[in-house]
């Protein structure tokens, strides 16, 4: 797909996402890494809702801007998700209200912010991890996503938000919208005593679509 082509689709799915409400003002980023390892990534106080294709930013492998607006803050956590997740070709980040809302109950495991709700919050989205606080732009929270090990494609971050990488950009984007339908369903049925996927439903998920599931890695993968 052409450099022109991929800023389309980054605006066009981002309009999307603004339009439905999933990531408010100018909140949220996208990025995209191109055969050459340099990125396309969405500017810095740019709205999902209004981007121009000529003022993404576009850098090298290493980082450096080439042209278009300054990027987005959020760089460090793309960077990490990118350096450990070998797949990633495409990484959302919103602060979408469910997803963000789930981060602050006290009872979510870091290891599995969701339970097996739906199975195809687990064929989108897999498992889902949650790092700690740490403000906006803050290197520190790369050294956190490279803890996980590239574990895992979709990672929220505690009142922040969710960011979430794919093996094409319209891959990301599903897989965070599953997510934040998965949360809203969680605080629906929180405290109601739902009934989740047990886990054979959840080992034949595994087994039919080969899903790379962290919970998994030991029994069935031998781990990373």
């Amino acid at each position: 797909m052409s450099d022109a082509r991929l800023r389309e689709e980054i605006c066009r799915y981002g309009r999307s996402l603004f339009e439905r409400g999933l990531t408010p003002g100018s909140s949220g980023n996208i990025s995209l890494r191109l055969e050459d390892g340099g990125w396309l990534v969405t500017p810095t106080n740019a709205s999902l809702g209004f981007l121009d294709p000529a003022r993404i930013s576009r850098l090298d492998a290493e980082g450096r801007l080439l042209s278009g607006d300054k990027p987005t803050k959020e760089i460090p956590l793309h960077t990490a998700l990118y350096d450990t997740r070998g797949s990633a070709r495409a990484i959302v980040h919103l602060h979408s209200t469910h997803a963000v809302a789930l981060t602050m109950l006290p009872e979510i495991d870091p290891r599995a912010a969701l339970p097996p709700m739906t199975p195809y919050y687990l064929m989108r989205a897999g498992e889902t991890a949650l790092v700690p606080y740490y403000r906006p732009g803050d290197p520190a929270v790369a050294d956190a996503i490279r803890g996980l090990a590239g574990k895992y494609s979709s990672v929220l971050l505690a009142n922040h938000g969710p960011v979430v990488a794919g093996d094409s950009l319209e891959a990301a984007v599903f897989a965070t919208e599953e997510l934040e339908e998965t949360a809203k369903l969680y605080l629906l049925l929180r405290n109601l005593n739902p009934r989740f996927l047990s886990p054979a439903q959840v080992a034949d998920l595994v087994n039919t679509f080969g899903l790379d599931l962290p919970s998994h890695h030991d029994h069935d993968h031998g781990g990373d």
